[in-house]
């Protein structure tokens, strides 16, 4: 799921090198938080979330194999 993100917010931004994608993991939760730089916050949330949220709902899908629960945090 990390791996989804990266590749996903690098395509997005102009700063490719600046993501960074922090995983914590316990049983049943994965958290991942989303840094990029402060210039780049607008392409990756989108207008009026539509990115933001579509990212999350990619990451979803691919969490259902796991049987975990998702939670994307987005910061600069």
């Amino acid at each position: 799921m990390k791996e989804v993100i990266e590749v996903l917010a690098k395509a997005l931004v102009d700063k490719p090198n600046d993501v960074v994608v922090i995983q914590n993991a316990t049983e049943k939760t994965v958290h991942l938080q989303l840094i990029v730089a402060p210039e780049d916050m607008g392409k990756v949330i989108g207008k009026q979330g539509k990115i933001a949220n579509a990212i999350r709902t990619i990451v979803k899908a691919a969490a259902v194999k796991d049987g975990r629960r998702v939670i994307v945090d987005i910061d600069q």
